[in-house]
């Protein structure tokens, strides 16, 4: 059973910034935001036909500055955030801001696929999402499954939450959570938890990961040295409302249950570099992607933590009698964890993986040298799950 080659499309320029497009559900499409100090940074949005096995591009003009991070709306699929660094007084000032693209960016582009790089559009200014108080963000969080109108930034030791409103044209922060302690303390990454009506978020900052309840904004759980350096990347798995994976500078990918987080229910040490990405499958959650500086994405098949841990069980019914002690012997035996494949078509640092929102067998990746490799679930491991 032959497996699809993988699809390379090379940025002009360096990035780091990559989102599926979220409210699109139909086309495969990802957004690419580049980052360059001398010329005017774009966002390639990247449509990937998988019929013909083809990639088409648009590109629009992001003139803000370099762009460290990049959100898509859950709801709407013009509109996205990025996190961008400028200079102002002969300063690095890191901002964030809503935009929506140009109305006719869908229809421009497959006539003419060289027009759009030679006479991009620009993304319209919404909104900016900066409070004077707390200048530097890192990144911002779209609810997930929401209706596009309520986001979160962490700014430098600040979480806010935004209400956008009047079409995402002003940005209202309606509470705030504070990171408190010795120094000078600041969030690097998050994820806004799908489960318990979208009402928890977990933070990373330094070698700590906490939770805070965004109902009345306090902290619920903290997981002091839950990596030995630098904390990465967050993500919930999409099943299972309390397990959370992290990644880090220490190499390695850990899973836990927040109810209990003394220990990681499960380490992984695959990478040799600094892992700056972890996603969870959106459907099958012992699908985890992890991309690293080491130059490598891993698939991996967690599927002892994962909420099917047997595999599919069959109802009885369905089973016809000679089949029933197979089924049995088979039921109870957990499967087994399992790196499924290591993906080399990088040459420079993976900064970000994310599994497609319309195909949940298909995921894109993105190193620092501006290549994008899409990819798929192996055949086998495709079938073996669903079948």
């Amino acid at each position: 059973m032959e497996d699809d080659a993988p699809v390379i499309y090379g940025l002009e320029f360096q990035a780091r910034a990559l989102t599926a497009q979220t409210a699109e559900t139909d086309a495969i499409r990802f957004l690419v935001g580049t980052q360059s100090l001398k010329f005017d940074n774009q966002i390639h949005i990247i449509d990937f036909d998988d019929e013909n096995n083809i990639i088409n591009k648009n590109v629009l003009l992001h003139q803000a500055g370099e762009i460290w991070h990049i959100g898509a709306s859950p709801a709407d699929k013009a509109v996205l955030t990025t996190c961008y660094n400028k200079t102002s007084d002969s300063r690095v000032v890191s901002c964030a801001a809503v935009w929506r693209m140009p109305s006719d960016w869908e229809t421009g582009s497959h006539e003419s696929p060289d027009d759009s790089a030679h006479n991009p559009q620009t993304l319209e200014l919404l909104c900016h999402l900066d409070d004077s108080a707390h200048s530097s963000a890192a990144c911002v969080l779209w609810e997930p499954m929401g209706d596009g109108k309520r986001v979160i930034s962490l700014a430098d030791n600040h979480a806010l939450l935004w209400d956008l409103q009047e079409s995402s044209t002003q940005a209202m922060v309606s509470s705030t959570a504070t990171l408190e302690g010795k120094g000078q303390l600041k969030f690097t990454s998050g994820k806004w938890s799908p489960h318990h009506n979208c009402s928890q978020l977990a933070t990373a900052n330094d070698t700590a990961i906490r939770g805070w309840d965004l109902r009345t904004m306090s902290q619920i759980y903290c997981i002091e040295n839950a990596h030995g350096q630098l904390v990465r990347d967050l993500d919930f798995n999409p099943n299972r409302q309390y397990y959370l994976a992290s990644c880090g500078d220490d190499c390695k990918v850990k899973f836990w249950d927040v109810r209990n987080v003394q220990e990681p229910v499960k380490t992984l040490e695959e990478h040799s570099h600094w892992v700056w990405s972890v996603r969870y499958n959106h459907s099958h959650d012992q699908l985890v992607l992890t991309a690293s500086s080491d130059s490598r994405l891993i698939l991996s098949n967690m599927v002892s933590i994962s909420s099917e841990p047997f595999g599919h069980l069959v109802d009885d019914e369905e089973l016809s009698e000679g089949e029933d002690n197979h089924q049995d012997d088979k039921s109870k035996e957990p499967l087994k964890d399992s790196v499924v494949s290591t993906y080399e078509e990088h040459e420079d640092s993976v900064y970000a993986a994310e599994w497609s929102s319309a195909d949940p067998w298909l995921f894109a990746s993105l190193s620092y040298d501006g290549r994008l490799v899409i990819n798929r679930v192996p055949r086998a491991l495709k079938y073996r799950i669903l079948l």
